[in-house]
């Protein structure tokens, strides 16, 4: 099961502002009607039970939207670029990456049909209708498209059940599984039989609930050893736990303590969840022998325990019973999730810089027309002048000590002043 994978979006671009001249055969002084460039498409996650795992994701690749198009003459606007809707797992946790080990949590999809914006789109750039003023009539300025953002996720998924048997590898848990449900899971004398969630459907009263076995844990499993991350990740939507302990330890109660335990380090919220303490194996004259020394154990640490033979189904159905009308109960806690980080775009300020002999304009929106204009056009360039002197640039580049001759910056764009 590939329940974490790492994938690339890619937003589309915004296309490209026309520069265009209206001209009909009795309308001589038509203008500019260059229209402006399509937004680029977004790209979209969507929960989808009809998708059941990270399989067609394993290996990675770029998830792309559709650039806007370009603007045209008659003030015709692009065409928006097409959204890319990419359909994940429910229970899909969306982060996106930051540096080499950093994660924002983009959303939490637990629900059939949630969706979640992951990478907006490009503006398109303003066409040269635009830019048209009572002293230059007609302009050939016009802005090129913003790129689409990009970005790096990391998808997790973690299963969505009513009640998750825990414990330590080899305490019976696939088997309490299979003998409660019509799930099949793999069955063994040897730990970690199980190495990745399974899930079974029970019947109780005309109604059902899930219930799932998760992979065992050793000590440090919130360190990541054994199969920890994979218990631990799955565990958190659950409702409650079914915590089974193997009856012929040497300290069964010390083995709960430990578990819950393993519980707390990763997620205090997990140990918080209410859980039923249960021994197994009582069908091995051994483990019967001891029933009332464990009972008296657990009784010392404030523990009620039950005891069942997931071999035999002794107790299974009782314990079923218990756990339903456990989960029937209205949640004392909610789900402990990381928050989600909301980052806003930076405002979009103009200003002024020096870098060594070069002048810089900090300006995405100038930067966008300077990636249009044609530097040996000497029209296009004393357009392109005195649009920066009517929106202040000019007395900004002054008052940085520009002279003519200096070199002028915008984005990658660079001319003399």
């Amino acid at each position: 099961m590939f329940d974490v994978v790492k994938i690339r979006v890619q937003a589309g671009r915004g296309g490209k502002g026309a520069i265009t001249f209206r001209r009909e055969k009795y309308v001589p002084y038509g203008g500019p009607d260059g229209g402006d460039g399509g937004n680029g498409g977004e790209v979209i996650l969507t929960a989808d039970h009809a998708v059941m795992s990270f399989r067609e994701f394993i290996r990675g690749g770029l998830y792309r939207a559709r650039d806007g198009q370009d603007g045209r003459g008659q003030k015709q606007v692009g065409k928006r670029g097409d959204d890319l809707f990419v359909k994940v797992p429910v229970g899909t946790v969306a982060y996106e990456r930051t540096g080499e080990d950093g994660r924002n949590v983009i959303a939490d999809m637990a629900r059939q049909g949630d969706r979640v914006t992951v990478a907006q789109g490009g503006r398109g750039g303003w066409g040269n209708i635009n830019y048209a003023t009572s002293t230059n009539q007609t302009p050939r300025l016009a802005q090129v498209g913003e790129d689409g953002e990009h970005k790096e996720l990391l998808l997790e998924l973690r299963l969505i059940a009513d009640v998750g048997i825990i414990g330590y590898p080899n305490v019976g848990k696939s088997s309490l599984l299979a003998a409660a449900s019509r799930a099949r899971p793999k069955v063994a004398d040897y730990p970690f039989t199980t190495t990745e969630p399974e899930l079974g459907v029970v019947e109780m009263d005309n109604d059902t609930f899930v219930v799932a076995e998760i992979p065992g844990l050793i000590e440090g499993a919130h360190q990541g050893r054994g199969l920890g991350h994979e218990f631990l990740r799955h565990s958190t939507r659950t409702r409650a736990f079914i915590h089974l302990i193997d009856g012929g330890s040497v300290s069964p109660a010390e083995d709960m303590i430990k578990v819950n335990n393993e519980l707390s380090l990763y997620d205090p919220g997990l140990a918080r969840k209410p859980q039923l303490v249960v021994v197994n194996k009582v069908d091995l004259p051994i483990v019967r022998q001891r029933m009332e020394e464990i009972q008296a154990d657990f009784a010392a640490i404030g523990v009620t325990v039950r005891f069942i033979s997931a071999a035999t189904g002794e107790g299974v159905p009782e314990l079923m019973r218990s756990a339903f009308e456990l989960v029937k109960q209205p949640a004392a806690q909610p789900e402990a999730m990381p928050p989600k980080v909301f980052r806003p775009q930076p405002r979009r300020r103009t200003g002024v810089t020096k870098e060594g002999d070069t002048f810089v304009i900090l300006s995405p929106d100038i930067a966008r027309i300077a990636a249009r204009i044609d530097l040996e056009d000497p029209t296009i360039m004393w357009q392109f002048h005195g649009f920066l002197v009517r929106k202040g640039i000019g007395r900004e580049l002054e008052k940085a000590g520009i002279k003519g001759g200096n070199k002028v910056r915008s984005g990658d764009t660079e001319w003399v002043w």
